[in-house]
């Protein structure tokens, strides 16, 4: 029964449990089993709970409780005596009755007080039948008597009107109408908890020190909010949530169903100028700027952040949780391992690589008979096509389900993919900055029978199955996406697709949880999706449309989603608007385009910013010549986002060494080039209270027109589409394909690829293709070596130069820093 008890609560088409059971099994252990929620019988410890302190909205007063309420009238002082009472309802019973003003007493069918008592009360209820040798005659003349006994709400029995002098009644129908009410009032409640429900958050408190600590130190002194508590106070579900520890919540997807007639909040997006090698802080603005949006202002707001990858986290970059004041915590927890979804892409995207050197081995030893026979097996006797294999036939012309009926040709045709292996563009990949895996060979083991060839490994967020995570919009448009991805060519120089390898339905089993976005939360409680993070050079660097789409539903029509695009403006912020936004179909409110003082130097001539060596001097003094030299750049960003017809606010990330003149002056200028607003911002060493003004500016800037619109069209041919971005965005005066560029270009024209979006993949220190030119480089001719596509993520991609898809360790890795305590097991050194 319990058994049974379980599965039923775990039954989202079921929303309420009614018991009828034999009396010796009416235990604790049965009725504590039905989940509270679902307990129409309101038997349950919690909901007698609740009814014992009075808190009759959470929860069910009992049926045969209700039916005896009813036939009690103005009970207010009388005495009720209760005989023979189960446990729980006794205790329901005599808390209603209690409530009512009555005087309740409760004693068993064999209590030596019996016949003094029932002489005594007033009314009388029988919880359980009557024994025979306790007669009516007892009872007080004019009393009331109720018969309650468990079989009396199925009416099996029928005590009916007797002849003595006190009133019997039998709660009978009344009871089962009782319980069906409670169905009724528990089916209401249902559905209301499935209605939008206003937040009801509690931040954390911040104490922010001076000098301001380590990141980790940082995160280490704030008590996180348990993540459950954190899901209810902004609306989500108990059935919504799956717990990860203490502090991670993956979540269902089922919210976008239940909440798909809840209107959006606004969506903003970060973004920032030509950065240094340093970075500017778009993720501590994207972190500041919710905290202040929520915590000090009482707007509901989401940061949607990617995922980092676990190779720079031990090799030069360190975390990526932001830092300071502005982080998500535990930040040891958000950089390493979260939920696993890198390692289920590692999974799947090694999965399929293993498919296809292992197909062309198999199809260069076999024939065609042999192909067949090891393809289409024949089991108990029956030979049978998988679902994948019948759509390949389908795809192939072959409209027949019955493998014994297939012509040579035809099963030639199936069984072949005939790969060309100079083709393959599928890699390996591993979340390890390893630079010699940068090219390797695989298939020298004699069992390989020769099949050598060279290949190479990415790291892990460079896969293809990254870059779909983070644009699909359901499971179901996910296993499409996977179904389509193209791994080489054959012979004839057709695509082939992981669908083609029948690959499509393992990849997906393997990606099934990592599609559901991960719950964490800032510094000051406010909540935080992490999911997705895919290369902002050969991707479009952007965390997950599903991310996007359920916090817009989950902070309401008066609430913000902030999301951040990787690298500058003229890089994250071109494709998360050409290519994101075509996969959501979601319209950005706004843009916050973060720059310092110190980029704005380097762009106006300072001397070269190296990770890891100390600042020039030129970076700490006052130096108002350079600053204002630098801000074309700041001001071409500008004018890249008016290309799209977006409001942008300016925030300053403001470090101890800029001066307020140059701050002063970078606002002043920002205002004067087109930015709605620019907004010093001290988030970094005073929470959210430093990017209050930040968030005003936002908030007024949502308010503002918007006239949002595509850079180019889809229909344009692919080399135009490139030199629409090349001059319009970068400021180049033409491009220049080189005869590979070209070559794939018509390649994939030819193939029918044409018409999908275009992702530049060029380096992100300049607006050129030269990283050492700064500021705006104007006249050049931009590059491309080569064009290549992910066809599943849906875009092409042209190199500008040559793109590492492999980072290297340094010399000195952050792995020398970071190590675990063996007695606390916390993890030292993360920055």
């Amino acid at each position: 029964i319990v058994s049974e008890i379980l599965r039923l609560n775990e039954d989202p088409n079921v929303q309420g449990l009614a018991l009828d059971l034999p009396e010796s099994l009416y235990s604790s252990k049965v009725l504590n089993a039905v989940k509270p929620e679902k307990d129409v019988d309101g038997l349950s410890s919690v909901n007698l709970g609740h009814l014992v302190h009075g808190d009759v909205y959470d929860c069910l007063v009992p049926p045969t409780v209700c039916a005896v309420m009813e036939l009690l009238q103005d009970i207010g002082g009388k005495k009720v005596l209760l005989v023979g009472a189960r446990r729980a309802e006794g205790a329901a019973l005599q808390s209603v009755l209690r409530r009512e003003g009555a005087t309740v007493l409760s004693c068993h069918w064999r209590a030596p007080q019996l016949q003094s008592e029932l002489r005594l009360a007033d009314a009388v209820v029988f919880g359980s039948r009557k024994p025979d040798d306790v007669p009516v005659s007892w009872v007080k003349p004019g009393a009331t008597i109720i018969h309650c006994a468990p079989d009396l709400l199925s009416e099996k029995h029928n005590y009916g009107q007797q002849n003595n002098p006190a009133a019997e009644k039998t709660v009978g129908s009344l009871a089962v109408a009782m319980r069906m009410q409670n169905m009724v009032k528990n089916m209401e409640r249902w559905i209301q908890s499935q209605q939008y429900r206003k937040w009801d958050l509690h931040c954390l408190k911040l104490q922010p020190l001076s000098p301001v600590p380590s990141d980790i130190e940082i995160s280490r002194a704030q008590s996180p909010k348990a993540v459950d508590v954190l899901a209810k106070e902004i609306g989500l579900l108990a059935d919504e949530i799956e717990i990860y520890g203490q502090t991670k919540a993956k979540v269902r997807l089922s919210l976008l169903e239940r909440l798909k007639d809840q209107p959006d909040g606004k969506y903003v997006l970060v973004a920032g100028i030509t950065p240094t090698p340093l970075g500017e802080g778009k993720s501590t603005v994207t972190v500041g700027l919710v905290q202040a949006l929520t915590a000090h202002l009482n707007i509901n707001s989401f940061a949607c952040l990617r995922q980092p990858s676990q190779g720079p986290t031990f090799g030069v970059k360190g975390g990526a949780a932001g830092g300071g004041y502005a982080q998500v915590i535990p930040m040891e927890e958000f950089n390493l391992h979260l939920t696993g979804d890198i390692h289920a892409i590692t999974a799947a995207n090694n999965l399929l690589a293993a498919a296809i050197d292992a197909r062309i081995l198999h199809e260069n030893t076999q024939s065609d008979k042999s192909l067949y026979n090891r393809l289409v097996p024949v089991v108990n006797g029956v030979r049978g096509f998988s679902a994948i294999q019948l759509a390949r036939l389908r795809r192939l012309g072959i409209n027949k389900t019955d493998p014994e009926t297939l012509t040579e040709e035809e099963i030639s045709k199936f069984v072949r993919l005939d790969i060309d292996p100079s083709t393959i563009t599928w890699q390996r990949v591993v979340d390890t900055n390893d630079r010699f895996l940068r090219k390797v060979t695989v298939g020298q083991a004699n069992t390989e029978k020769g099949f050598v060839r060279q290949a190479q490994f990415d790291i892990a967020v460079a896969s293809e199955i990254m870059a779909i995570l983070a644009l699909t919009t359901s499971l179901q448009d996910m296993k499409e996406r996977l179904g389509r991805m193209v791994v080489a060519n054959d012979q004839k120089g057709e695509p082939v697709t992981a669908e083609d390898l029948g690959v499509t339905g393992a990849l997906a089993v393997l990606m099934k949880d990592a599609i559901k976005p991960t719950l964490m939360q800032t510094l000051e409680g406010t909540p935080v999706f992490v999911h997705a993070g895919p290369f902002a050079n050969i991707a479009h660097g952007n965390s997950s449309v599903l991310a996007d789409k359920i916090a817009l539903k989950l902070v309401g029509e008066k609430g913000f989603v902030v999301t951040e695009a990787g690298f500058g403006a003229d890089i994250g912020m071109e494709k998360f608007f050409n290519i994101k936004c075509r996969a959501s179909g979601l319209v950005p409110s706004v843009v916050v385009l973060v720059a310092t003082v110190r980029a704005l130097k380097m762009h106006g001539g300072g001397p070269n910013v190296t990770a890891g060596a100390p600042l020039k001097k030129e970076y700490t003094e006052e130096n108002l010549q350079l600053v204002a030299d630098g801000c074309c750049n700041l001001q071409k960003q500008i004018q890249i986002t008016q290309l799209f017809g977006v409001p942008v606010v300016v925030a300053l990330n403001v470090f101890k060494t800029d001066s307020p003149a140059e701050v002063d002056l970078v606002c002043k200028i920002a205002k004067e080039s087109g930015a709605f607003d620019a907004v010093p911002c001290n988030h970094w060493s005073a929470g959210g209270r430093g990017a209050v003004k930040l968030a005003q500016a936002v908030e007024k800037a949502a308010n503002q027109k918007n006239s949002f619109k595509y850079l180019y069209s889809l229909e344009l041919p692919i080399a135009e589409k490139i030199r629409i971005i090349a001059q319009k965005v970068y400021g180049a005066q033409d491009i220049e394909l080189s005869p590979v560029a070209q070559s794939q270009v018509d390649r994939y024209t030819r193939q029918g690829f044409g018409n999908l979006p275009i992702c530049m993949a060029k380096t992100h220190l300049s607006l050129s293709h030269q990283p050492e030119r700064k500021g705006v480089p104007t006249g050049f001719i931009l590059p491309i070596s080569d064009v290549r596509a992910s066809i599943g993520a849906g875009f092409i991609y042209p190199l500008v130069g040559t793109m590492s898809t492999m980072p290297g360790l340094p010399t000195r890795p952050c792995f020398y820093d970071i190590d675990l305590d063996p007695i606390t097991e916390q993890v030292k050194g993360l920055f």
